[in-house]
């Protein structure tokens, strides 16, 4: 269905976890603020600005910005934050579709009569939030969900852009071509090796001659945003296709081959109970690997049927491990993380040990291996 008017908001909160701590101790305030302890979780602008980011490991981000305050993270505090924001946005427009935590599509379409235009809502949502809240939050106004995106992370931070339609590849095309999505560090030096910097370059050449130099499905998704064609509509309470986990293992923590099993075998078992809670099967199993030079890799496995159970999970997380041990020898490792896609709908009857688990909380049992061990953080998630 084609959207003729700019309806489309994608909200997103400003660096979540630091607003949240600046807000919570006035002392913190227009200071820049670290959470996390070996591995940054969060920064704020103020401390973004000096080159720190997320992942990066805490001796490079005090080395950027030594009179950075360092917190640990309350992820309760996070999780209140973000229920109290996604209020706002439900009585905003019924029309809800959660991304994470921290950002949502809004669709105000057909609004205009009993709440004003898409820019008065948005202004008003961002107003809100910050006095019902007290976070600061951008918004991003435009007719596709893509283009609305891209809005957002061109005003961040503390803003708001409304593309209107007429403007649409006026605003589009000067920009760099990572703002498209899936254009990550590799996909752009291989344009960049053909002097393609700019989204409106892209534009310029053909689906096909895409297709050629990145393969048929990363080719006609580009050559289709490049020209804002996005038919997807703003889907509230979507369930997920895909669900992961993940642990900062920091530069220098242990990467033996016992040291990151127990990590794996830690991020499984969390990952395996969300399946059982939300009554999930699955079929493909993939782990992913930053290293010491931020690169990342993932190694897939597709099941031949779907399942839930931790012992075939972790069998096979354990498989595509073992096979990535030369590159975490040769590169370093500085996160391990799991995920599960091709999701189906599923009713799995319980063994005795998760069922416990699951009904009485992560701690009732646990395995012997993981007994004293620090299993890294959960991190609040929106409903599977």
């Amino acid at each position: 269905m084609f959207v003729s008017s700019a309806t489309i908001l994608h909200a997103d909160l400003d660096a979540f976890y630091a607003s949240v701590e600046q807000r919570d101790d006035p002392r913190l305030a227009g200071r820049p603020v670290i959470v996390g302890g070996g591995v940054v979780l969060a920064a704020s602008y103020e401390a973004k600005r000096r080159g720190v980011r997320t992942a990066m490991g805490s001796t490079q981000a005090r080395r950027l910005c030594p009179d950075a305050v360092v917190v640990p993270p309350r992820m309760s505090a996070y999780t209140d934050a973000s229920r109290a924001v996604f209020a706002v946005f439900d009585d905003t427009t019924p029309l809800v579709e959660g991304l994470s935590i921290d950002e949502a599509f809004l669709d105000v379409r057909g609004m205009e009569r009993i709440a004003g235009t898409p820019q008065k809502i948005a202004a008003r949502l961002r107003r809100r939030v910050r006095e019902q809240v007290g976070l600061p939050i951008t918004v991003g106004v435009a007719r596709t969900k893509f283009l609305a995106k891209v809005a957002s992370g061109v005003a961040k931070p503390d803003g708001l852009l409304i593309v209107p339609p007429l403007a649409e590849l006026g605003f589009l095309h000067p920009l760099p071509v990572e703002r498209l999505w899936g254009v990550g560090p590799v996909t752009a030096e291989k344009l960049r090796l053909r002097g393609i910097g700019t989204v409106g370059q892209v534009a310029q050449l053909s689906e096909n001659t895409l297709v050629s130099m990145l393969g048929r499905a990363s080719g006609r998704q580009l050559h289709a945003l490049a020209h804002n064609r996005d038919r997807r509509r703003v889907t509230p309470g979507r369930r997920r296709r895909s669900m992961g986990t993940q642990r900062a293992m920091g530069r220098r923590a242990d990467t033996s081959p016992a040291a990151l099993d127990t990590a794996l075998v830690g991020l499984v078992d969390r990952l395996t109970r969300r399946l059982r809670a939300a009554h999930r099967l699955c079929r493909t199993v993939t782990i992913r690997l930053r290293f010491d030079d931020f690169s990342r890799v993932t190694r897939s496995h597709t099941l031949w049927r779907s399942t839930c159970q931790t012992h075939t999970i972790l069998t096979t997380a354990r498989g595509l491990l073992a096979a990535a041990l030369p590159l975490i020898e040769r590169n370093g490792l500085t996160m391990l993380g799991i995920a599960v896609s091709n999701l189906t709908d599923g009713r799995a009857i319980q063994l005795a040990l998760p069922f416990v688990r699951d009904r009485y909380g992560p701690n009732a049992i646990t395995r012997a291996v993981l007994l004293g061990r620090d299993l890294g953080l959960s991190v609040p998630l929106l409903p599977d």
